[in-house]
């Protein structure tokens, strides 16, 4: 897992190929499958195959190209409604039932948890070949850019006034590989022992 996770990279240049029905399946399944705070799901998965809705969403995300041109993308949609619908309200610590934590505090949760998915489905992608790259540059309720668009978007996707689109993932074969060296900050410098500045 530890070697998939270092070659994985964004890729926004695509080939023609197309991602097999099956193939997309599994990746998705990959999310549906990843942990949620009290079992809660607060996720929902859209897969866009139409050029037409891909173009809308490239627009929606500021104009990138990656996002016309990826062969499959899947919006990631942050579910506030799940944590009623999940019935947890005899949960009555607010620390463990985010519902009670106010609009403010359910959002920041709600959006937390959507990460979950969004890194397992990357890397299922990974494992099968399959290139992507995650999209946050984009109109919501948080950025509150390009409102317009948003709106038309989330009419044409059918998503409730409660459903955010936190961000969008970009799917498809590297075009023409490159060699990358994946550059992150040092192990020392982001992991400690106990507390902040002690060597792990």
């Amino acid at each position: 897992m530890l070697d998939l996770i270092k070659s994985r990279k964004s890729v926004r240049k695509y080939s023609d190929k197309h991602i097999s029905d099956e193939d997309l399946r599994k990746v998705l399944e990959a999310g549906r499958l990843a942990p949620s705070w009290m079992n809660v799901q607060c996720w929902k998965f859209i897969l866009i195959k139409s050029q037409e809705n891909k173009d809308l969403l490239s627009e929606l995300s500021v104009g990138q190209a990656h996002v016309k041109n990826a062969d499959a993308l899947i919006v990631c949609i942050a579910d506030m409604d799940a944590w009623e619908e999940a019935k947890i309200t005899h949960i009555s610590k607010p620390a463990l039932n985010p519902a009670m934590q106010g609009e403010n505090g359910l959002l920041i949760r709600t959006m937390e948890q959507v990460v979950y998915p969004i890194s397992y489905m990357m890397l299922e992608a990974e494992s099968l070949g399959i290139r992507s790259c995650i999209i946050g540059a984009l109109g919501n309720e948080i950025t509150g850019v390009l409102p317009e668009v948003y709106s038309k978007v989330k009419e044409k996707l059918g998503l409730s006034r409660n459903q955010i689109i936190s961000s969008i993932i970009t799917l498809g074969y590297e075009a023409e590989h490159t060699e990358t060296t994946k550059v992150r900050k040092d192990f020392n410098s982001v992991v400690s022992l106990e507390k902040i500045g002690s060597e792990f």
